[in-house]
């Protein structure tokens, strides 16, 4: 047997294999050739997908009284704890989850029916806290789909209190962790936000909002574009002083080409090559391969100075519409297009923006066909709200120091927001070690729910949606009145370390 954590246990308390705290359930597919079992389907089937939450609160499919009937499919009964075997996200988490209703399982995922005096929140819990040493002492090597081994997992122990203690230590590590989830929520939503406040202020930017027109450099005709764009065909309105455009009618526009990969002695030089999947909303200032003189027929056409803009017109995910500026003399492949806007006055920073603006429309009008893409009519016929120089360069510097306040910000977030993680573990290994209360209930003064709640706003089983009385989680077992049960835990601060990380 294996335990989960060295730490010695607090009196009372009790190692118990996994594999002997309860009753294990495993799943199954039922067959997709026969309708009976799904068609109308009541009886919940929970699969990987239905693990993102805590508490399981409903599936994506359901099974029929037919399918367990007829197949290995076992009903699991309400008040389990469900846990992923079998999956990709087994490379970085353990998915773990009270489910409070009947249910049925996928054979990717296995249930255990905690035995009398042991709590299926704790032990939903006391899985959480130990992901660490289950990913390294139970995932499986050489497979294929990340899995978790069934006989290392069951002889793994994991620490159970008393049950009156059971109860304290969940009422308290629920209330502060109610707590820091609503933290994380928040921090990651300002991260969130972040990104679309930059998104905002080039919008607005680019419509000159406050943004005074600056002619000391001269007017936007002065960059003398081919042509105009119609004004029924311009996406929005633009300051005096401006003009539409597009990027075919200032600059030229190339398309590259990949040299024969059968020949080394093409990919054996020092000259740059970009590929789209390095065309990622940024600077180029080094490329993955080289290629050599000779791979470039022409090299005026094929070799592209510093202040070029690239767009990628062919790639996967959201490469497709992205743009970076060039730093470098280089070269690229036929997936991207070049906008030699070095060869102008206008800013490559300028431009950027504008395509980056531009990014979900230039993707839309690349859609359909069996490949999504961009050519160079399309690339050219981008249109361009083109304004002075020096009106230019004053958003160009908005834009960019807004970016590094932003870039500041959500590296604070960031920084908070893996405090707010670590806090979380360090509360879970406190709680299962015993330091999280106080071992004898005696020394606790009373404090009820319900005085806590009309105090602190709802409790953090009604935010929740699920109880920890015995009676709720047995589903149809004998249970002890809850008149019995001992009183929720009163306020307990976490630990000192903890709180020097994030204070509560």
């Amino acid at each position: 047997m294996s335990k989960l954590s060295e730490a010695r246990l607090p009196t009372g308390w009790s190692s118990v294999r996994l594999g002997d705290l309860g009753d294990w359930y495993g799943g199954s597919t039922p067959s997709k050739s026969h309708a009976e079992f799904w068609t109308s389907g009541s009886i919940p089937w929970i699969s990987p997908k239905d693990m993102g939450e805590e508490v399981i609160s409903t599936t994506q499919k359901r099974i029929t009284k037919a399918a367990i009937e007829k197949t290995a499919v076992r009903l699991v009964p309400a008040g389990s704890v469900a846990i992923v075997m079998r999956s990709g996200i087994l490379e970085r988490k353990v998915p773990v989850a009270f489910i409070p209703f009947a249910a049925t399982l996928n054979q990717d995922i296995k249930a255990v029916h905690p035995h009398e005096g042991i709590l299926p929140l704790w032990v939903a819990w006391a899985l959480r806290a130990y992901e660490g040493p289950i990913l390294r002492k139970c995932r499986k090597a050489g497979t294929t789909v990340a899995s978790l081994s069934t006989a290392a997992l069951m002889d793994l122990q994991i620490p159970i209190a008393p049950l009156a203690e059971q109860h304290r230590i969940i009422e308290t590590l629920g209330y502060h962790l109610s707590h820091l989830e609503t933290a994380g929520t928040l921090l990651r939503r300002s991260m969130s936000r972040s990104g679309k406040v930059r998104q905002t202020a080039i919008s607005r930017a680019l419509r000159g909002e406050g943004i005074p027109l600056d002619l000391s450099e001269g007017t936007a005709e002065d960059f003398r574009p081919r042509a105009h764009l119609a004004r029924q065909d311009t996406p929005w309105s633009i300051p005096r002083g401006w003009i539409w455009t597009t990027v075919g009618d200032l600059f030229t526009v190339n398309v590259g080409t990949t040299p024969s990969r059968t020949n080394s002695s093409l990919w054996a030089g020092a000259i740059p090559w970009v590929s789209s999947g390095e065309v990622s909303f940024g600077r180029i200032s080094g490329t993955r391969e080289h290629i050599s003189e000779e791979a470039i027929s022409n090299k005026k056409a094929r070799l592209h100075p510093p202040g070029t803009v690239m767009i990628a017109m062919i790639g996967e995910g959201k490469t497709r519409g992205q743009a970076a500026i060039l730093d470098i003399e280089a070269a690229h492949n036929q997936n991207c297009a070049s906008i030699r806007v070095s060869e102008t006055r206008v800013l490559p920073e300028y431009i950027y923006l504008v395509l980056e603006q531009r990014y979900l429309e230039t993707r839309r009008a690349s859609s359909g066909g069996n490949q999504p893409a961009l050519n160079k009519a399309k690339v050219a016929s981008i249109p361009v709200p083109l304004a002075p120089l020096a009106t230019q360069r004053r958003i160009v510097s908005t834009i960019y120091q807004l970016g590094d306040r932003i870039a500041r910000l959500t590296h604070q977030l960031d920084a908070a927001l893996k405090k707010a993680n670590h806090l979380r573990l360090s509360l879970l290994l406190h709680a299962f070690s015993g330091e999280l209360v106080p071992s004898d209930a005696s020394e606790e003064a009373p404090h009820s729910t319900a005085n806590r709640s009309s105090h602190e706003g709802p409790s953090w089983q009604q935010m929740r949606g699920v109880t920890c009385s015995t009676e709720q989680t047995r589903g149809s077992r004998d249970a002890p009145s809850t008149d019995t049960l001992p009183p929720p835990a009163r306020f307990v601060p976490a630990p000192n370390a903890v709180q020097e990380e994030l204070p509560l």
